[in-house]
């Protein structure tokens, strides 16, 4: 299991893009972060769901893993690495509103991770949220855990499943700390494998499913966002 710094930034014009320079000073920021095992940037895609629409994808995204909390949280601290991405300027960013979160991100199985993304092309990855309570959040969990992703799986052209559970963290980012139930992404090869896998059979059988889910409120946000993804070299954590 590791643990996943999941940073989201909205922006109130939907059509708003981050800008290329912006982009890439981000990407040498975190591409530096120390301990760092690997990173998702995301950026917003659309794709259509059979039972769900909820509107615009965020701006940009963030998706930083590591293999221990100490050193997620190192990289959040007073003095942190990451604090150069809250104090530095990047103003395509200027107006969004972050939220942050720390998660367990646990991997499950696909019948084919073999990726097919043309060249010069990026994955697509479905992420969604819970953000409201489950009445008993112990036996929604187990039963989420024991259920759902065994379906996943069988969406044509999935090629990673990964949910996220709760964990408590401290840091010193000046950005909302956001607590939901739980999280899960689903990366395809395209925006458009998106659209036909939820638009499936499977789709189907999800939805018969997420009406089986232990009682909770709040349902659940969807959004489709191209994913680049980072393997910085192994490096010492910062003093």
């Amino acid at each position: 299991m590791q643990f996943s710094y999941l940073v989201t930034f909205h922006h109130p014009d939907p059509s708003a893009r981050i800008s290329d320079e912006d982009w890439q000073r981000v990407r040498a920021c975190v591409d530096k972060t120390p301990a760092l095992s690997r990173a998702r940037l995301y950026t917003p895609s659309a794709a259509k769901d059979y039972y769900t629409d909820d509107g615009p994808s965020p701006l940009f995204a963030m998706q930083l893993d590591f293999e221990r909390l100490a050193d997620l949280e190192s990289a959040i601290c007073p003095g942190g690495h990451l604090q150069r991405l809250a104090s530095d300027a990047y103003p395509s960013l200027d107006a969004c509103t972050v939220e942050q979160q720390v998660m367990a991100r646990r991997p499950f199985p696909v019948l084919d991770p073999h990726a097919q993304v043309p060249v010069g092309a990026l994955p697509c990855q479905f992420l969604v949220h819970y953000p409201g309570r489950a009445e008993n959040f112990d036996e929604w969990l187990d039963y989420y855990l024991s259920h759902h992703p065994q379906i996943m799986k069988h969406f044509e052209g999935v090629r990673e499943i990964e949910i996220f559970t709760r964990v408590d963290w401290v840091d010193a980012m000046p950005w909302k700390r956001v607590h939901y139930m739980q999280r899960n992404k689903l990366m395809f090869d395209s925006a458009e494998a998106i659209t036909r896998a939820m638009n499936s059979p499977v789709r189907h059988q999800m939805r018969a499913d997420f009406e089986k889910f232990p009682p909770f409120e709040g349902s659940n946000i969807h959004h489709p966002m191209w994913a680049e993804t980072l393997y910085p070299p192994k490096r010492p954590v910062e003093p």
